[in-house]
């Protein structure tokens, strides 16, 4: 399977995904000729040779006119663009997904709905482009996986359409939500809204680089020059074995035989509020043929001293283990279906790029079943039926 790896050191924006991308050998003619399909005007694509610290690297620029860059557009308006569009339907449908997440998460960071959300920067021609563009570049490579390594949050403040706001601004901060990250110390905005929403939403595996055969090798140059370090965000390339994403995982273990279990629940809440990506609960008999409990949390390696923190604060135990591993997963996402009884979010997961599977959010179809006094049982089988004609299946 062809993967690529986004290594991220000094942070990930939109121009640097693309300069990465042209670096590892996407034409750029071939890039120009993609993103001409999209019909939008008033836009150039350049790219040169720069230098950032030690390292080589390539600036993409996308040069937008004036009257172009400052028009606001809702989702709907770039879905538009888009579906009229003459691009491949898998880059169609990438892009949609970006743009749909990073209006998911404006919505939830401002309070309102995702077809009211203005996207403002976001939904200038010059991030319409960025993101079709990764996703077209990655289609040129032949890429069935993306993987990200963890992502610098940076810090300070910065100034956006909503006014002043601290570093990571709110929508980019929603959107690194349960993805690994960590702070380097560099007083500057390192991730962008574009550069988080292209890589959260497309990444298939995240934190370390899985075990590949790496062919090619690319440097994408940020704008900023830093005293301390290189602005180039790298990408490699090359073969994974399997058909599933790989990545590394912290297992995070404990074994409890003193503790209520009424403490469980706010026990795991906390968990998955420190960065649990699971968390699971086993009988076993301990010495003395006591009854106890094995508490399993998966985490992000990085994220093992928050955990520790939690089951040192919220359980009885005085002591815990933990190991590195391996696990496989799917491409997956949340998305919204209309279903006969109301719109429902499904987690849909994609083996090479084929819908293998659609299941409705639980918690969502019982509250949907109350709140038109039917049984659960009906609105979860309407609810699949309705998700599998969504899905032509």
């Amino acid at each position: 399977m062809r993967a690529v790896y986004f290594d991220c050191p000094s942070g990930a924006s939109g121009d640097m995904i693309l300069g990465a991308l042209v670096d590892v050998g996407v034409s750029l003619e071939a890039l120009r000729a993609e993103l001409a399909k999209l019909g939008l005007a008033g836009w150039r694509l350049s790219a040169r040779e720069v230098r950032r610290g030690a390292f080589r690297a390539t600036k993409v620029d996308v040069e937008v006119d004036s009257g172009a860059h400052h028009e606001h557009r809702h989702l709907g308006d770039i879905v538009r663009i888009l579906d009229a569009s003459g691009l491949a339907p898998a880059v169609v449908e990438g892009a949609t997904r970006v743009f749909r997440r990073l209006a998911e998460a404006e919505a939830r960071v401002h309070g309102t709905s995702v077809e009211a959300v203005h996207f403002h920067e976001v939904g200038a021609v010059d991030a319409i482009v960025d993101v079709t563009g990764a996703v077209a570049a990655l289609r040129l490579l032949g890429v069935d996986a993306v993987h990200v390594s963890a992502l610098p949050i940076g810090g300070g403040f910065v100034d956006s359409a909503h006014g002043r706001m601290p570093i990571p601004g709110p929508g980019t901060a929603e959107l690194l939500r349960n993805f690994p990250v960590v702070d380097t110390g560099v007083q500057a905005e390192l991730v962008t809204p574009t550069g988080a929403a292209i890589l959260t939403t497309l990444a298939a595996g995240a934190g370390r680089m899985p075990a590949m055969t790496v062919e090619r090798v690319g440097y994408g140059a940020g704008t900023r020059d830093f005293p301390d370090r290189p602005n180039v965000l790298r990408v490699f390339v090359g073969e994974v074995a399997g058909d599933a994403a790989t990545e590394t995982v912290a297992q995070v273990e404990t074994t409890i035989d003193d503790m209520s279990p009424q403490l469980y629940e706010p026990l795991m809440e906390r968990l998955f509020e420190a960065g649990a990506l699971d968390v699971f609960l086993t009988p076993v008999i301990m010495k003395r043929s006591r009854p106890g409990t094995v508490l399993t949390a998966l985490c992000a390696p990085e994220r093992v001293g928050d955990l520790s923190r939690v089951l040192f604060e919220e359980s009885s135990t005085i002591g815990l283990r933990w190991t590195e591993v391996s696990r496989a997963r799917l491409e997956r996402e949340m998305v919204t279906i209309q279903t006969a009884y109301g719109a429902l979010p499904f987690k849909v997961s994609r083996l090479g790029g084929r819908v293998v599977t659609v299941t409705p959010e639980f918690a969502d179809v019982v509250r949907l079943a109350r709140e038109k006094s039917l049984a659960v049982r009906e609105v979860l089988d309407q609810a699949r039926a309705d998700a599998r004609r969504h899905f032509g299946g």
